[in-house]
Formats: structure tokens, sequence, C-alpha cells
């Protein structure tokens, strides 16, 4: 039995989650793994910042006025709070769309504070409180950029997604037609690819020089920059993402998707890290993915310290007391050796 991760209560290990690890350089080198590096994956929202390439090489961040906090929301998977709300609908708005232009579908957000003044309010959930609704306004303004349908946007077929089933392709140096396609949960394409090729995708936001086209570099520059410079687009108060890209300053990029995946490119190294959890168990990932930087030598003491919630995770009672710990229980083994 895997116990890569271990959840504990008191000293007592409760419950365990395997997982698997691919650390590629950009040149698309495997330098060390746990697991199965090769794992066929779904990253989910860790391919958000691909996703978002075709808004600026389209020109239409540039002519809807995108700085750093809309790109940086474009590749969002967010909590739903106010600066996120008010941002997606600016955008829309640059474009004269609105809400109802939006195909994400909507979910409680994260952001319990904006959820409870929701129902004090007697108002209905809408489609900006969807988490990925940056991504999803962002394909809309390219969409009316290029004088293509806003109402097909989000269907495999339509350019737009076309346009990033390219890109994942090339950043990722994986063939387009053996890329498997799924559905999202918020309706939009979804890629499959070998867990290594997600961790070079990685490397290759992080220190994309020499290994794209110098137009494609400069994109993905422009969506590591607008990620890292405001890392509280990306996801919000208390998440990992964000608070991880604060405390590294610019040399981590990172992204989280469901089930389980979380994606970091380190900028001064040229390297991508991907860490799935086989089980899909968000509570394992962050503590995964500090032990692969810990392992790897990246980060000081302060810099853990400062994220140490996210290194070791406390279980809490109803009483909130720590009564247990999600901890790392693995070495990751050196591909090059």
């Amino acid at each position: 039995m895997s116990q890569d991760v271990q959840v504990t209560r008191g000293r007592y290990v409760e419950s365990n989650h395997e997982i698997h690890v691919a650390v590629v350089d950009n040149k698309g080198r495997l330098l060390y793994a746990a697991g199965d590096p090769d794992r066929l994956t779904f990253p989910r929202s860790s391919m958000k910042p691909f996703q978002a390439v075709p808004l600026i090489e389209s020109g239409a961040a540039d002519a809807f006025g995108y700085g750093d906090a809309e790109i940086s929301l474009s590749c969002a998977s967010h909590s739903g709070e106010p600066i996120h709300r008010h941002a997606v609908l600016d955008v829309l708005s640059r474009a004269h769309l609105s809400e109802d232009d939006l195909q994400c579908g909507t979910h409680i957000p994260r952001d319990g504070e904006s959820y409870r003044e929701l129902i004090r309010e007697g108002r209905e959930l809408t489609p900006v409180f969807s988490n990925c609704s940056g991504k999803h306004s962002g394909m809309l303004l390219t969409a009316v950029h290029l004088n293509e349908d806003t109402q097909t946007y989000r269907e495999i077929e339509h350019p737009h997604q076309q346009r990033i089933l390219s890109v994942i392709a090339d950043v990722c140096d994986f063939p387009a037609a053996e890329i498997g396609i799924g559905v999202d949960g918020c309706g939009v394409p979804v890629h499959r690819l070998p867990l290594r090729y997600a961790a070079l995708g990685f490397a290759r936001l992080a220190k994309p020089e020499g290994k794209v086209s110098e137009q494609r570099a400069d994109a993905l520059n422009r969506v590591r920059r607008g990620m890292t410079r405001r890392p509280e687009m990306v996801a919000g108060k208390n998440r990992f993402d964000t608070d991880l890209m604060r405390v590294f300053q610019g040399n981590l990029v990172a992204k989280v998707g469901a089930e389980g995946v979380q994606c970091i490119g380190v900028a001064d190294r040229g390297i991508g890290i991907a860490v799935k959890v086989e089980d899909g168990s968000e509570r394992a990932t962050s503590v995964a993915a500090m032990e692969v930087l810990k392992q790897l030598g990246i980060g000081t003491d302060r810099q853990f310290a400062e994220l140490a919630d996210y290194v070791h995770v406390p279980v809490l009672n109803a009483r909130r007391e720590r009564i247990g710990e999600v901890k790392p229980n693995f070495v990751l083994r050196n591909m090059e050796d």
C-alpha cells in the first residue's frame, strides 16, 4: 500500500495518498520522478496559463486593455471574491458583453463571505461566481476580437479551442492528435497527456526562450509575469497558488488543477514540476508539491516557514484544534543516475 502522503490522527496514520511526480527541464529531460511520471492525466485547470496564450497572440489582450491583473484572471481558478467578480464584469464590458454571455455555469464560491452576502441579499448564484469565469471571459473576448461566433466558443470545433489545442501541443511538445479530449467542469475542452509533458509545459512557461517561437515565448513570459505579479487574481485569500507565488516573488509560477493536480514552473532553473494525486484528493497536493521543492533545494527556511500550513497541512476538529496533519512520506528518484 502506497504511503506517499500520510494523514495522521494523533500519533496514528489514518489514511494514505499515492502520488505521481514529474520534474522536467525545458529541453524535455525527465530529471526526477515519483510514482509514474508518464501517468496519463487531465491536468484540468493547470492548463489555464496555456489556454490564455491565444488571448495574447491574437491581439485581443492588447485590444481590450489587459494588464497583469486581467491576464492573471484569465488563468484563474479564483475564489469568487469581489476583486475577481468585478474584474470579470469589467473585461466583459470592454467588449460590450455581459455575464449572460458566459457559458461556464456556476457553483458555490470558495469565498464564504461572498456566498453569505448573496444569501442575505436574497440573490441567486450567477456565472461570475464560477472559478473559471476569468478564463471564459478571455475566450469570449478573443472570439469577439477575431469576429468569431461567441455562442459556440467552448466547443472543441471552434477556432479558439483549436488554437488552444495547438498551443498545448507546441508548448508541451506532445502531438495534438495524441492529446485526449474530455469536457472540464466549466464545459470547455480539457486535455489528457502524460504527466511529464505537463511538467514540460510549466518548464517552458517558466523559461521559454529558445524552446518555442519568439512570439510564443513573449506570450508565455507575459502570462507568467501576470500571474506572479498579481497572484491574488489566480486564486485568492488563503490559497496555495496565491501564497506560493507571493512568497517566492516571481521565481515560481503555480497553478492547481482539479482531481489532485498541481503544476509549478521554476524560472531561475527552467524546470517544471507536475504532481498528480492518484485518488484525486486536493488535501495532498500542496504537501506533495512543497516536499518536491524541499527535495530539489528550492526555497529558504524563511519561505518554508511562511508556507508552513501547506508543508504539513493541519487536520482540525470541530473546535478548530489541531489533532493531526497531512505530511509527506516519499523520496524522489533521480532519473539521470
